[in-house]
């Protein structure tokens, strides 16, 4: 039997920039104990293609992206004792150094905040719904699904 949460969950998908206090503050509703956050940054050079990237197109499935992640956000709440969770994940064109994702997760102790929050984000990247372009000033190209994203989740299965 699963047990029941009441954590505040706030998933958002969204072409605007957010702000990492802001989004904290809005956590710290509950009075957590701690807070742990991941921001993924559009990268500016492709290590294993040793290519620089100008932009970073993402596109998603509207209804079934942010569907998809309330469910692994629910699953993190089933998992661990956690106060809130906040996901953002923005689409559209995005630049070298541009904030593309952030996970906030609040509860009563640390460790709950920091593997809830590793859940999350393993898990958004293998099985939400975003299809990115990159384009490195001469032509662009559909990023390929990363192997290294599909063993980092095999730790969460039960």
């Amino acid at each position: 039997m699963k047990k029941k949460h009441t954590a505040i969950i706030d998933v958002r998908i969204q072409s605007d920039d957010f702000d990492v206090t802001k989004e904290n503050k809005k956590l710290q509703n509950d009075e957590p104990g701690a807070i742990v956050n991941f921001v993924g940054i559009v990268r500016g050079f492709d290590e294993k293609k040793n290519e620089s990237i100008k932009s970073l197109t993402l596109e998603h499935y509207p209804g079934m992206t942010e569907l998809e992640i309330e469910n692994i956000v629910n699953e993190s709440c089933e998992r661990w004792r956690i106060s809130g969770v906040t996901v953002i994940h923005r689409i559209g064109k995005l630049l070298p150094s541009d904030q593309i994702v952030f996970v906030g997760v609040a509860s009563k102790h640390r460790q709950d905040s920091f593997d809830a929050c590793n859940f999350v984000m393993d898990w958004l990247k293998t099985k939400a719904p975003f299809w990115k372009i990159e384009d490195d000033g001469n032509k662009k190209k559909w990023v390929e699904f990363n192997s290294l994203d599909n063993d980092a989740v095999k730790k969460w299965k039960v």
